[in-house]
């Protein structure tokens, strides 16, 4: 499915940051490849035997705010994560025409604000190579909530903190558990994303209507055909 909004109908567009915005390669690349190495070497032994030490304690932490902690991970790996992220901050990328899908919400009057998942020193790594915040109203981090975006707390404190009606609130994210938190909690206008690394093959969005390309976004903003 590709998407067909009712931008008459959208006040509030809330926009997921990391495999939306920017590609996620480079979170790709960290949590996949650097991360086990450096793992390896600190503790001498196999990459491959890393993989199989790290994989149950990330499984256990899939889609809670741990997870997204540099905090946490800092701790528990005894790794120093903020300085390994900006070893490779240059693979930090906007997606393809994302800028120019900003620049035209921007355009429209509509509030449009970034919620994401990632810890505020990620966000600010990012913000640094990026420069996201001038197209947006507030830049939210879970963090700031104490709850992902997993769980239906998120949503509930995002309402009284934006006062938004999420009958009129379009939310963009990469993430099908997200997306369907958020369907859950009332939002009414909801795209998933087709490609969201593009060192990596499409994925199939299930129920989820997808971005392919932001210009076919920018067209339907304009009144054209998505």
């Amino acid at each position: 499915m590709t998407a067909n909004l009712p931008w008459s109908d959208i006040d509030t567009v809330l926009l997921d940051m990391d495999g939306t915005l920017l590609d996620l390669h480079f979170d790709n690349h960290f949590w996949l490849e650097l991360l086990p190495q450096r793992y390896a070497e600190l503790h001498g032994i196999s990459r491959a035997m890393a993989e199989l030490e790290l994989a149950p304690l990330f499984n256990e932490h899939v889609g809670k705010l741990t997870w997204y902690c540099l905090d946490y991970w800092t701790r528990e790996l005894n790794l120093p994560i903020r300085d390994m992220k900006r070893e490779i901050a240059e693979l930090i990328a906007l997606r393809p025409n994302a800028d120019e899908f900003l620049a035209a919400l921007r355009q429209t009057g509509k509030r449009v604000v970034l919620i994401t998942n990632a810890h505020r020193d990620s966000l600010s790594l990012k913000l640094e190579k990026i420069e996201l915040a001038p197209w947006f109203d507030r830049l939210i981090s879970s963090h700031d909530y104490g709850y992902p975006k997993e769980e239906p707390q998120f949503w509930h404190a995002l309402r009284q903190d934006l006062e938004f009606e999420p009958a009129r609130a379009l939310f963009i994210d990469d993430s099908l558990p997200i997306l369907r938190s958020a369907h859950r909690f009332g939002i009414a206008h909801l795209l998933a994303v087709r490609e969201p690394d593009s060192r990596r093959a499409p994925k199939d969005t299930e129920e989820f209507a997808a971005v392919d390309d932001y210009l076919d976004l920018i067209r339907s903003l304009h009144g054209g055909p998505a």
